[in-house]
């Protein structure tokens, strides 16, 4: 089978580039130079040139704060190129794996983790424009794997900008009152490529939800990352959201539910600080 990876140059294109030399199908990597997946004729393309079967889009607007303010942008980017995506592989006979975010909740306030079945109620524009890419991801035969907090080795992420804060800053104020999971694009990338190498993409259909086990807060975050850093002279301090005015309001709690997940595909999850130190030890 032909695999087509937008995004490629982004956290989660760039780990399926490392894990293609290991599958048996063959596998294309495009990101915004290559192909223009908001044009209907690029994709159609593209999909007639190399045969594609399957379409891994890994592209998508993450400026959450830009979003509030240019959500036309967001939207051709997180939904309209997904419906256009979505119509070339059922034009096909394909399949199209989607990635969307927790922060497609958070309009409700939750204290347990959100499972695949609850209403999405996103606070912003950023998550309106994933929830719309995840209802044009459903005009084909479709994966969505919602996830949440992703950061990895490359890229601008969390983990990347706080590694350098909490080696450069004698103190750091980070917000305590947002609760999710932090997800290592290494481990999500690897979840999926199994996924698809074992045939299990072929047995089953529609929204799972992977993050790393585990809860935290953006500060407890801060807080590992320092100290497995040895960034130990950076005081960091826990502060409210509030203390940072921001254009949207972000989920206070949007930690998601996997069972599904592990009981379809029968995957062991890693443990949120157990990834943290495989990816510091990439760096």
């Amino acid at each position: 089978m032909n695999i087509l990876v937008t995004g490629a140059n982004g956290q989660l294109g760039t780990h399926f580039r490392l894990l293609a030399p290991k599958s048996e199908h063959t596998w294309f990597f495009t990101d915004v130079a290559e192909l223009d997946i908001t044009s209907p004729e690029a994709v159609n393309a593209i999909v007639d040139e190399k045969s594609i079967g399957l379409i891994v889009n890994c592209a998508a607007y993450t400026n959450v704060d830009r979003a509030e303010s240019d959500e036309a942008a967001a939207l051709r980017i997180n939904g309209d190129a997904v419906r256009i995506m979505a119509a070339a592989m059922e034009r096909v006979g394909g399949m199209l794996v989607h990635f969307s975010t927790d922060y497609v909740f958070g309009g409700t306030l939750y204290n347990t983790p959100c499972g695949e079945e609850m209403s999405p109620n996103p606070t912003g524009a950023y998550g309106r424009t994933k929830l719309a890419g995840e209802q044009a991801a459903m005009g084909c035969r479709h994966l969505i794997f919602r996830t949440s907090w992703l950061y990895s080795e490359y890229g601008k992420n969390f983990l990347l900008t706080m590694l350098n804060l909490t080696a450069t800053k004698p103190e750091l104020r980070v917000v305590f009152d947002q609760v999710g999971t932090p997800t290592y694009a290494g481990d999500l990338a690897k979840a999926v490529f199994t996924i698809i190498e074992n045939g299990d993409y072929l047995r089953h259909e529609g929204i799972f939800h992977f993050a790393n086990e585990g809860v935290c807060s953006w500060y407890d975050f801060t807080k590992e990352i320092a100290r497995q850093s040895g960034h130990t002279a950076c005081r960091i301090l826990p502060c409210h959201s509030n203390e940072y005015p921001s254009p949207v309001k972000r989920p206070a709690y949007s930690v998601l539910d996997k069972t599904k997940f592990k009981t379809t595909f029968h995957q062991e999850i890693p443990y949120w600080t157990d990834s943290v130190a495989v990816c510091l030890k990439n760096i």
